[in-house]
């Protein structure tokens, strides 16, 4: 294990009712607020009512940016900014998922930088100051309501990058796991996907050394692939939504992968690929994930038996170590799919006409993943794979 300094500023407030927070939480940081949210469902479940009106209790002045898209788009953020600047706005709230999340912290960094807000996050420039952002969730999948990351496309440019700060930590964040109720089936088990892809991207690295979070890790995938199918039955369980909402939290909070570096090469993949093709992020990540890990098995066999055996239950009884961890894969992929998680590419009509686009666009900041440093050609095999 390496040294490590782990902290994690954002104060959550779970469980029923919480939204109230809000009336004590805002005031400290001013009364001009910037509502963000995405596309309306806050509207037609009755969130956005609730939080009006909290808002109203405390003399807020609300301006509103709404339409944040599901891969958060640069052109949203600079409308952000703008709103931001030009009402002189002190706090900005969030309501909505991961994406609008993401947003809100571009907006929040770019509120306080003079040029285009992308310069931050394509490196061009460093944050150096942010406005303050809390979160009101309403889907169990990113981690973004208690991490420093963001996600934002440039749909002109066809890029899309993450990047971060420490100073776009979320002030708080609310998770009413009753906000979740309304999110469709689909959108469920896409969550779900994403956390547990969260999750194997901290698992897989290269040290050699972490049994404790090895078994933070193993312990979340278990509950999440325990509980999914139960939540998926009924999506309306309070309890079932809390377990899965508060794991979504965990899987990238920072808490998992302290001591060592997680890979992150097949989230940098699946950014090209919806880069190109504006594909649910979290789809993409359930085609490639299993393609990964056969293409990277061999740097390390007994991690992937490990996993086999601890979470999916491979009993590896006259079988070789790759034979374990192969099926552990396959197993992986029979239960993503089982829930209803795109299998090929060819599920989102992509096939192989843009394969030397996309790896170029994963390639742009040379090569990349820790658990195994992949080139260009790395990634076109597990493209290749995956179609």
């Amino acid at each position: 294990m390496e040294n490590f300094t782990y902290k994690n500023p954002t104060k959550l407030i779970f469980g029923k009712n919480q939204l109230e927070s809000l009336k004590a939480e805002i005031p400290p940081f001013g009364d001009k607020v910037l509502l963000v949210y995405g596309g309306g469902s806050i509207k037609k479940n009755g969130l956005y009512d609730k939080v009006i009106t909290a808002l109203g209790e405390i003399n807020a002045e609300v301006h509103e940016l709404a339409g944040v898209e599901p891969n958060p788009r640069i052109s949203t953020v600079r409308k952000g900014v703008e709103l931001c600047k030009v009402h002189q706005i002190d706090f900005v709230l969030a309501v909505g998922g991961g994406s609008v999340i993401d947003a809100t912290k571009a907006i929040v960094a770019g509120a306080k930088y003079k040029g285009d807000p992308w310069d931050l996050v394509i490196k061009k420039a460093p944050v150096n100051e942010a406005l303050p952002f809390g979160t009101v969730l309403t889907l169990a999948a990113t981690g973004s309501e208690a991490n420093p990351g963001s996600v934002i496309t440039n749909w002109e440019t066809k890029e899309k990058y993450g990047w971060g700060s420490p100073l776009v930590y979320p002030q708080f964040s609310i998770l009413d796991p009753v906000n979740t109720f309304s999110v469709p089936k689909n959108q469920t088990v896409y969550g779900m996907v994403d956390m547990m892809s969260h999750v194997f991207e901290s698992y897989f690295h290269p040290e050699t050394h972490a049994p404790l979070q090895d078994r933070f890790c193993e312990s979340l995938l278990l509950t999440v692939i325990e509980t999914a199918p139960k939540l998926l039955e009924d999506l309306e369980n309070y309890e079932h939504r809390s377990t899965v909402l508060y794991a979504g939290t965990l899987a990238l909070n920072g808490s998992l992968g302290v001591g060592y570096n997680g890979d992150w090469a097949t989230h940098n993949i699946e950014h090209a690929v919806s880069a190109v093709y504006d594909i649910p992020h979290a789809g993409g990540l359930a085609i490639l994930f299993p393609n990964w890990m056969k293409h990277v098995l061999h740097e390390n066999v007994n991690r992937f038996k490990q996993v086999a055996v601890r979470v999916f239950n491979v009993d590896p009884k006259g079988k070789t170590d790759e034979e374990a961890a192969l099926e552990g894969i396959e197993r992986l992929r029979t239960f993503w799919s089982s829930l209803g998680a795109p299998t090929r590419l060819a599920d989102y009509g992509i096939d192989d006409s843009q394969l030397e686009i996309m790896a170029d666009k994963a390639m742009s900041r040379g090569d990349f993943g820790q658990f195994k440093v992949l080139n260009r050609e790395d990634v076109l095999a597990i493209l290749r794979a995956s179609l």
